[in-house]
């Protein structure tokens, strides 16, 4: 049964639209978050100063041409004439959004074409571009936090939780993410292509483990950013256990999705407010504490405040694995495209991880976390499945390569995956092997060695 009553502000039906789609395109983007920090102790840019990231944001306003985003009077981010966006991060991190393209290989020269940019920029004012899965160096009680209304209303969200949200903060400030999008072309095929996302999602992050440092030092597993998600509003996090089932649908996820609490809701200078800690659901029949009731553009940004490993708004986000080293960037589209655009793909991943509980999936995050390919999912061994999903892959790319939809090069992309499950050692491993060669200069020849440019 519906919890929206004739009541609500917001009819199922409404509700609904936001994912019906009558387009057949099949598109592709990427959002890449890079860690902006001092070449020789690795440490994290403030946002104030002359050579502070706000002073970089504005640079770049004036060299694109682009439209300038701000937050309460400070700059917080660019939007560029073919439809990117440079934004920033919590802890500073400065993050690339593509507009979405036509595939993997278009997709990665657009890319890489513009992180370079960025990069070269930066490196005038004097820091670098570090993609990845964390800010190896920082403390976090050194976290250099930058001027967004909603960090304190998620940081206080987060405190309320407890043990619950004990990392959240961390996460906001101290973690890289590498994500990519794809459309659906309807309902149906938006159930079909989100449940295959979702299963897959726990084996492929073992292929991408790429975070074993904190505050400059080994912290002991190969993925500090996949444990640090294990303690970060688990209701809202991870592994959501309806997007698993046989029988999902659209109707199965909105009617989950209403009985979250909406975190803040945007105000029409730019700032974000916090909202009361109730259901969506009861705001749609009770309204917000100024009277108001909620509209679609709340609605929308309540699914934007749902962080699973596949986020559902109008499209399919991807955010389970580890962001990897920027040459192995282009693995990350390359993956996911070749699972979710070909349909004899699609059906095989789902017959290979189909009947894995929620819990299991939990288990197994929680032991890749740790152990990367040599972890165990449902009893059985990762390596395995992550092998047959980058097969799988490979072949789902191959057909869009056969029927014209994707160029060549794309396949290329894979490469650096095929290396880890062939070798066993992960991008984890090689930042630790770096370490033990380099621990007396670690840090400069960390961002030496995986810095854009």
């Amino acid at each position: 049964m519906s919890v929206v009553s004739e009541a609500s502000s917001l009819s199922p039906a409404e509700l609904r639209s936001v994912f019906e789609k009558n387009s057949p395109r099949e598109l592709v983007g990427i959002e890449v978050e890079s860690a902006a920090l001092d070449p020789r102790t690795g440490l994290g840019i403030p946002y104030d100063g002359a050579a502070g990231i706000g002073a970089y944001l504005a640079h770049m306003v004036s060299v694109t041409g682009g439209e300038p985003l701000h937050d309460c009077g400070f700059l917080v981010g660019v939007r560029l004439s073919d439809g990117g966006l440079i934004s920033l991060e919590h802890g500073g991190a400065v993050e690339y959004s593509s507009p979405p393209v036509s595939g993997v290989a278009d997709l990665m020269d657009l890319t890489r074409h513009t992180l370079e940019q960025l990069a070269e920029h930066a490196h005038g004012f004097g820091f670098a571009l570090v993609p990845g899965s964390q800010y190896p160096f920082t403390a976090f009680e050194d976290v250099r936090w930058m001027p967004h209304s909603r960090t304190s209303i998620m940081r206080e969200h987060f405190e309320s939780l407890g043990n619950d949200g004990m990392f959240g903060p961390r996460i906001m400030s101290m973690i890289l993410s590498t994500q990519v999008s794809f459309d659906f072309t309807s309902p149906v095929d938006l159930a079909e292509k989100l449940r295959v996302q979702a299963a897959a999602s726990t084996p492929a992050a073992a292929l991408f483990v790429n975070a074993p440092m904190e505050a400059g030092k080994p912290c002991g597993a190969l993925s500090r950013r996949m444990q640090f998600w294990s303690r970060a509003d688990p209701a809202r996090t991870r592994v959501i256990p309806v997007t698993l089932r046989e029988d999902f649908t659209i109707e199965r996820f909105i009617e989950w999705a209403l009985t979250l609490p909406m975190v803040h809701r945007g105000m029409p200078d730019g700032s974000r407010h916090r909202v009361a800690p109730v259901p969506f659901g009861t705001l749609l029949e009770q309204g917000f504490d100024d009277g108001t009731k909620p509209g679609l553009r709340d609605w929308r940004d309540h699914l934007s405040q749902i962080f699973p490993d596949v986020r559902l708004r109008d499209t399919l986000e991807l955010r389970a694995v580890d962001g990897p080293p920027y040459p192995a960037l282009g693995a990350v589209p390359a993956f996911w495209s070749g699972l979710t655009y070909d349909a004899a793909a699609r059906a095989a991943v789902w017959d290979l991880l189909r009947g894995i509980s929620p819990e299991q999936h939990l288990q197994g995050l929680d032991d890749i976390a740790m152990r990367g390919m040599d972890a165990d999912l449902a009893g059985r061994p990762v390596r395995e499945l992550a092998a047959e999903l980058l097969r799988l892959s490979e072949a789902g790319l191959r057909a869009q390569i056969d029927a014209g939809r994707e160029r060549e090069a794309a396949a290329g992309y894979l490469e650096p995956l095929k290396d880890v499950v062939r070798t066993g050692e992960t991008f984890a491993d090689r930042v630790l092997a770096l370490w033990h060669r380099e621990s007396g200069r670690f840090p400069e020849a960390f961002v030496d060695a995986y810095r854009i440019r």
